[in-house]
Formats: structure tokens, sequence, C-alpha cells
């Protein structure tokens, strides 16, 4: 896989997660620290870049307490949330999670020209979710000062952070509704919208590549190490699931549920629009040459909002109550509840109780079935405009519950179930093995030879979730 061991981390939502991964591609160590988030009014949920970068020297540092020299190291995580840094390189303001609301109520306000084209130019939907949306908010309602900034993605910042340039990923420069699909540039009616020049977002830049060499916040074995971005989370965590071709669904259950399929392309302007109005976005993949269907819902937050409501806070609570809907009979089927919120463009767990008689395992057999209905919905508008996939790979903390998996097997085709812990962070190790070797120069082809594609139909057994809330 490469001469030397690599690290792989993973900046979710949830929990800052890493990998240390040896050269024959067995996982060494993990690690792992829950994202600092902090609530504030009105839904919000920010944290300050300073507790970000504490983490992540926690989870390094428990990494490297073995001392092995490291010679690479991939960043992924989440999109849409970011910093700005200024021209003294001094992180201004905190990060906005990505499901943070701010900004969709802006979304009227903005120019004619720039509300019709999104879509289209964009890939993505024109709504809270995109970085374009909250930067809008933020700079007129919060007095963010946008020029002469420039914008870094959380796995991007965390790699500069590192020592890496500046520098921004094909597939999370995507993400922000600053980029054109079809040029793979800045947008110019996003920037000129913010009143921004286009160099907002640093030049964009291939995952796998070497972004510079490990210099700060490392443990003494990680210094020197090459530094790379591998991408978006969703599809770092496929591509490590060995979904790389046209033919396989994804679908990563943790905070967010994602859907993720890989195109040959970014489809055309129009294919883009009609498929953002349904909340399915085309863009472009972190795989070189490659486009990709992403489209998502909020069925983990829901699901970790009833566990919260229903007093379950641990590993042992979750298997108890997942135990319990597992033996639930027809009941399951009309269980007095009904529960909505899990549509991307919605997020807020609201309860609807219609009888008397109910349980926490009927709430979360509701919550369940909710995500499913949603879930068979977005698999609609995806394959109108492409054939059926044929099989689905499923990841994430969540497909760890039988219950989720029987729920899930019900609207998937084909679902086999990945036995891995950390898809995203091993995913983000076998990019940074790429990075760091100096002969290698396909990284589609690397990454088959590393983890073959996936096929069949494969149930796979109940593994034990983490401690914690949520998976």
């Amino acid at each position: 896989m490469s001469t030397g061991p690599v690290v792989g981390l993973d900046v979710g939502s949830t929990y800052i997660k890493g990998v240390l991964v040896g050269p024959d591609g067995a996982e060494v160590a993990t690690a792992r620290r829950s994202t600092p988030w902090r609530s504030v009014p009105d839904g919000r949920a920010e944290m300050a870049p300073d507790d970000l970068f504490a983490a992540v020297t926690d989870v390094l540092a428990e990494l490297g307490s073995g001392g092995e020299p490291v010679c690479g190291i991939g960043v992924s995580g989440m999109a849409e949330a970011g910093v700005l840094l200024d021209g003294a390189d001094r992180v201004v303001g905190p990060v906005v999670a990505w499901f943070d609301p701010r900004g969709g109520d802006d979304v009227t306000q903005m120019p004619t020209h720039v509300r019709e084209q999104f879509a289209a130019r964009t890939g993505l939907p024109l709504s809270s979710l995109a970085t374009f949306t909250k930067l809008w908010h933020r700079s007129r309602h919060e007095g963010l000062e946008l020029a002469g900034r420039q914008w870094l993605n959380v796995p991007e910042a965390v790699a500069w952070w590192l020592g890496a340039e500046r520098r921004s990923e094909v597939s999370l420069a995507a993400r922000t509704g600053l980029v054109d699909q079809e040029s793979g540039r800045t947008w110019p009616l996003a920037t000129e919208a913010l009143g921004v020049d286009p160099d907002l977002l640093p030049p964009v830049t291939a995952a796998g590549s070497v972004w510079g060499l490990a210099s700060r916040h490392v443990p003494a074995s990680m210094t020197g190490a090459a530094l790379t971005v591998a991408g978006h989370d969703h599809l770092v965590s496929s591509a490590a699931a060995g979904v790389l071709d046209l033919d396989t669904l994804y679908d990563s259950i943790g905070t967010a549920e994602a859907l993720v399929r890989v195109l040959d392309g970014v489809l055309d302007g129009p294919a883009r629009a009609r498929l953002a109005g349904h909340g399915v976005n085309v863009v472009r993949h972190m795989l070189p040459g490659r486009g990709v269907m992403l489209a998502g819902t909020r069925s983990g937050l829901l699901m970790r909002r009833t566990l919260q409501l229903v007093g379950v806070h641990d590993a042992v609570g979750r298997a108890a109550l997942d135990a319990q809907v597992m033996r639930l009979g027809d009941e399951r089927h009309g269980t007095g509840i009904s529960v909505s919120g899990a549509a991307n463009s919605d997020g807020v767990l609201s309860v609807r109780a219609e009888s008397d008689g109910l349980s926490p395992a009927l709430f979360f057999e509701a919550t369940l079935r909710h995500g499913s209905e949603v879930l068979a919905e977005v698999l609609r508008h995806m394959d109108a405009d492409n054939p059926p996939a044929a099989r689905t790979v499923v990841a994430g903390g969540w497909s760890r519950m039988d219950s989720v998996r029987r729920s899930r097997s019900e609207v998937l085709p084909s679902p086999r179930f990945s036995d891995r812990d950390e898809d995203t962070a091993y995913g983000a190790a076998l990019v940074a093995a790429f990075a760091a070797d100096d002969t290698a120069d396909d990284l589609v082809a690397h990454l088959a030879r590393q983890v073959p594609t996936l096929t069949g139909t494969v149930a796979g057994p109940h593994h034990p979730t983490p401690e914690g809330t949520a998976p």
C-alpha cells in the first residue's frame, strides 16, 4: 500500500475520528473525540475553531503514541462548514454547522439571476445547506467581513492547520455553491453577489495530491508526513467501501443519511436543475473525472433526537431499545405515532401521538419508518435520470442497529452492510497512501487495488455501536 504507516482523519458531524493504517492496509489503531459543537438559539450550532483543532490534536496524539514514523496524513470530513482566513493567516469567526438553518430565509432576497441559475450552475438547490447561503446571511446579518478573506472547508482547514497550503479540494468546493460544475471554476455570479473576488476559494486541487508536509501540531512521529485532503466524507466513505462503479448505490447513515451514485460526468445544466429541485445534488466527485449524484436526508439526526427523548444515552440503552423494536410484530406498521422532519429541507423532529399505549420502541419504529419513506422518495427521483442501482452498500454508525438494517432493507436494492468501523477515516488513509507514494499516478486504480468493488447481497451481522447517544 505504501512505504510506511498512514493516518486517515474523518472530521465528522458527531465525532472526529482517526485511524492508523499499516503498509499492508490493516488498521493498527483508532481514536475519536466528540465534535465540539455548541448549541445557540433558534436551532443553530457552531464551534470555536480552537476547539476543533484541539480535538484533532488529541486524536493525532493518541494515534502517534506508538512512535512509528507516519508517511502520510489524509483528511476527510463534513462539507459546507468551514472557516475564513484573513491575510495574516488568522481564523475569523466560528465554524457554523452544515445543518444550521441560518440563511434559509434569505433566499428570496438574493438577486433574481442568482436564484434562477443557481441549481443549473452549481448542481445544488439554493438552501441553507450551501456555504454560499450561510456566507450571504452572515455578511448581511452578523457583520461578517468577506472581502480579502479565503474560505476553507473543515477538512481543508485542518490540513492547513497541520502545515498544508491553502487549497480547495474538488468535491468539497462543489458543496459550497460557489463553483460552476460545468467548468469546475469559481462561479462569477456567486462571488459578485457576495461582493468578493473569485479567490474567496483557493485554487481547486485534486484529492490525493500533496498539499504540503505536516509541520505543526502533530506528534514527532508524524512530522514530515505528506498532507492531502481526501474529499467530502460521504464520497471518501463510499470509495473505501469499494463503490467505484456506476451500478452501485451507497447509503451512509450517520447524522445525515447520504445516498451516493458515481456518474460518468456531471450531467447537463437542465438535468442538474431538475434534480436539485428534488434535493438531489449533481456535482464533481473526489475521484478524478467522475461526477456524483448525492442526495441526503436528516434521518440520523431524527433518530438521535428520538433516543434522547426516550432517555437513551449510551450503547447499552440503545442495544436494549433495538432489541425491543426487533420484537415488535404487526403493530410496527400501525404504531399510533407519526413522525416528520427527515427531509433535508427540514431536520426538525415533529411527533404526533394518535393513541394511548405507546412505547419508546414504537416511537423509534415510527422514526425508522418515516426515514425509509423519505429515502424511497429520494431514490425515485435519482432513478428517473439513471437506471436504478443493481445493489447497495450500507455503512455508517446507525447501520449497526438491527432495526435500522431491517427498515432500510425494505427500500434499498440488494443491500450489503459494511463491516468496517470507520469507512471515511480508512478511505482518507488510502488517499494518504496514494499521496505518499511517488510511483502512484491513478487514484481510482490505487483504490480499486486496495478495496475490491463489493457486489452481491450480504446482510452482515450485528455490530455493537460505540459509546454515545449517536453511532
